[in-house]
Formats: C-alpha cells, sequence, structure tokens
C-alpha cells in the first residue's frame, strides 16, 4: 500500500442498514508530491460536455473515470488517493453513488467526506467528487 491508512474499514460494517462496500480509513499518512483535483463532474475532460444521463450511478462512473484519467495524467494511480469529498443534490442517492465509487477504490482506503448541497454549477449534474492524491516519494 501506498501510504499508511489509519483505522482501515468498510461501509459494510459501519452502515449495515445501506448496501455499501467501500474501503475508506479514518487517516491517511502520506509522503510525496501532492496532486489536488478540482471537483470533478459528469462530463468530458476534453469536451466539457455533460454525459447525456440523469442517472446517478451513470454519472458518478464518469466522475470517477474522470477523477482516474487526472491521477494518471499527473502520474499517479488510484491506490494514491488519499481524500474524497462527495457533494449529492440529494441524500437519496448517496447508497447508488457511493457503492459505484466503490468500484474505483476498492482496496485503497481514502478518508472521505461526503455532504449533501442545494445545487451544483449546472442543475443536471447529481454529484461532484474532489480528490486529493499523493505520489509517495
Amino acid at each position: 500500500m501506498a501510504h499508511t491508512r489509519i483505522r482501515p474499514f468498510n461501509t459494510k460494517d459501519t452502515y449495515p442498514e445501506q448496501k455499501l462496500d467501500n474501503d475508506l480509513a479514518q487517516a491517511v499518512v502520506a509522503r510525496g508530491t501532492t496532486i489536488f483535483l478540482r471537483g470533478q463532474c459528469p462530463q468530458d475532460l476534453d469536451t466539457a460536455e455533460n454525459i447525456a444521463s440523469n442517472d446517478p450511478v451513470e454519472q458518478t462512473h464518469k466522475v470517477m473515470q474522470n477523477i482516474r484519467q487526472l491521477v494518471e495524467e499527473s502520474g499517479g494511480q488510484m491506490e494514491h488517493v488519499c481524500k474524497l469529498v462527495v457533494y449529492l443534490t440529494d441524500v437519496r442517492h448517496r447508497e447508488a453513488v457511493y457503492r459505484t465509487m466503490g468500484e474505483y477504490i476498492k482496496g485503497v482506503h481514502p478518508v472521505c467526506t461526503g455532504l449533501v448541497v442545494v445545487a451544483l454549477a449546472r442543475p443536471e449534474w447529481l454529484v461532484e467528487i474532489d480528490a486529493t492524491a499523493v505520489i509517495p516519494d
């Protein structure tokens, strides 16, 4: 593992009433080159066009694909992700978004904060996620 993950856990245990399977941690200790990503939305990185979907799962797949692409373009890998902040416009999408996000962070154990907000920059966006990664020394 690239960094020291303090108190790693899985959301199956902490939220047994929800159908989640996310590998997270209470803290991450990292040394190296930091990558700060702006909040990623369900749009194409090259064209800035939104994906043609109002489905939270499809939007989250695009968001996480963007995060993976940007981390890799910066010289890192998904295992270098240390922190995620998830912004949702509807708490009812939480399980679907977190389940989908979990596919991309399996075994990574980043810290994560989730917020429900009134709106995002475009009304059709249901989810936005920003990430911080650290490429180890």
